[in-house]
């Protein structure tokens, strides 16, 4: 697996407010600009997705794919795998929530995204910095919003 992209910002709230916009995988559209839909496929006991459909549309890159969740219990991360995809043939990510004394929470993002068609390393990983730093800022806007 190629080199893990890795970004973080600091968002003025508790870290259980992060979780619980970034748990709710269904609001992404209402939030997240590329997100067209998602679909929750299965639950676990908690309530927390397992598996989940994404239809993102991000004008030029155009993709339909399902991932799998793995929740730390306390809370405090969450990753995810890619288990089908059109145009990706892997993606691994992880958010982490690192609490601040102040009350708000640090957000660790780490990516790494592998595609079915050939793309020069530079370009990838300027790809996933640019998606990650996008993605803490929808989130950080959604949190505090």
């Amino acid at each position: 697996m190629a080199d893990r992209t890795q970004r973080s910002i600091v968002i003025d709230a508790p870290s259980d407010r992060v979780m619980a916009v970034i748990a709710d995988l269904e609001s992404y559209p209402e939030w997240v600009a590329a997100a067209r839909s998602v679909e929750v496929l299965d639950k676990g006991p908690d309530g927390r997705a397992h598996t989940a459909r994404f239809h993102l549309d991000a004008g030029v890159v155009k993709d339909a794919y399902t991932l799998a969740y793995r929740w730390r219990p306390d809370g405090k991360a969450v990753s995810w795998t890619l288990v089908a995809g059109d145009l990706q043939k892997a993606q691994d990510g992880t958010y982490e929530l690192i609490d601040l004394p102040d009350g708000g929470t640090q957000v660790v993002y780490e990516l790494t995204v592998d595609l079915n068609i050939p793309m020069i390393g530079m370009f990838k990983r300027k790809a996933e910095k640019v998606i990650t730093d996008t993605a803490l800022k929808e989130l950080k806007k959604r949190v505090e919003g």
